[in-house]
């Protein structure tokens, strides 16, 4: 009785801690972690039909690496020259190639079907609340609000002085002197391009990776559901600190949000216009 009352003060204790540590869970959720396996929680519907597809993709491959494995196994253990000394003279079997055939061909459609769904989910962009355009310089972003103010600014890796000064709860390499901030569940539609060589805008978490190519306007969006804030890194080698060019994005609610636009007029008034954003609206 001593032993089933101690598990259930530990499974009690467990599950307070769980339920009271929610919160701060939801604060971290989107970063990667030590030993972590899988793909980052999910928290945009398209980064949820990616898990779902990651998820159910790995039970196919798995299923026909085990089939395939017992396959081997059988001729190892029925075909070696002991256990079969005279070797059957079959030069084909049309059953076995008709299967082989076709087997192959249904699940490779079963796969390409959910797969274009998914690309076709991606890439319509539906009607946005917001615009952000996000420019890729090596080594830091830039970004603009067109909608809120046409402010902008740049958004820089907090190095090892600067992160326990400023946001020494937030995780190094990844915490930026300004995040992105956006309101929970709306349309976020964000235009991409690059200043100098190619970049890549990514935040695993939200299912959004595209690339920011000079001279080109690339498109993408994403809707997140919960509060928090949100890591990526830019995805494609772009020189010596690829490495240090990360991205946040603060996920806030309407009023928070509001607030912030308008504080934001305010600090970032005095910064000088980019040529990205005089470029982008030129060509809407």
């Amino acid at each position: 009785m001593q032993v089933l009352s101690r598990l259930i003060g530990v499974a009690a204790g467990t599950l307070a801690t769980l339920m009271g540590g929610s919160a701060a869970l939801a604060q971290i959720m989107g970063q990667p972690h030590p030993k972590q396996l899988g793909l980052q929680a999910a928290a945009t519907p398209v980064m949820e039909e990616l898990t779902l597809f990651h998820d159910w993709l790995l039970v196919i491959i798995s299923v026909i690496t085990v089939f395939v494995l017992v396959l081997l196994l059988i001729c190892m253990v029925r075909f070696n020259r002991r256990s079969n000394p005279t070797p059957s003279r079959t030069t084909h079997n049309t059953l076995i190639e008709v299967i082989w055939t076709v087997v192959p061909i249904m699940i490779l459609t079963g796969i390409a079907i959910p797969s274009f769904k998914l690309l076709f989910y991606q890439q319509n962009i539906p009607p946005a609340d917001l615009t952000i355009k996000a420019q890729g310089n090596q080594w830091y972003w830039n970004y603009s609000y067109p909608d809120n103010g046409k402010f902008e600014f740049d958004s820089r890796m907090l190095d090892d002085n600067d992160r326990p000064k400023q946001k020494p709860n937030e995780p190094r390499l990844l915490a930026v002197d300004n995040d992105v901030v956006v309101p929970v569940n709306k349309v976020v539609r964000v235009q991409v391009t690059g200043a100098d060589v190619i970049h890549s805008f990514a935040v695993p978490s939200f299912g959004v990776k595209i690339d920011a190519i000079p001279g080109r306007l690339n498109e993408t969006w994403f809707k997140a559901t919960r509060e928090g804030v949100y890591y990526g890194q830019c995805s494609e080698l772009c020189g010596k600190d690829h490495a240090f060019m990360p991205i946040a994005v603060r996920v806030v609610s309407d009023q928070e949000f509001a607030s912030w636009t308008e504080a934001a007029k305010k600090k970032f008034a005095s910064a000088p216009a980019s040529n990205f954003a005089s470029a982008a609206d030129a060509a809407q």
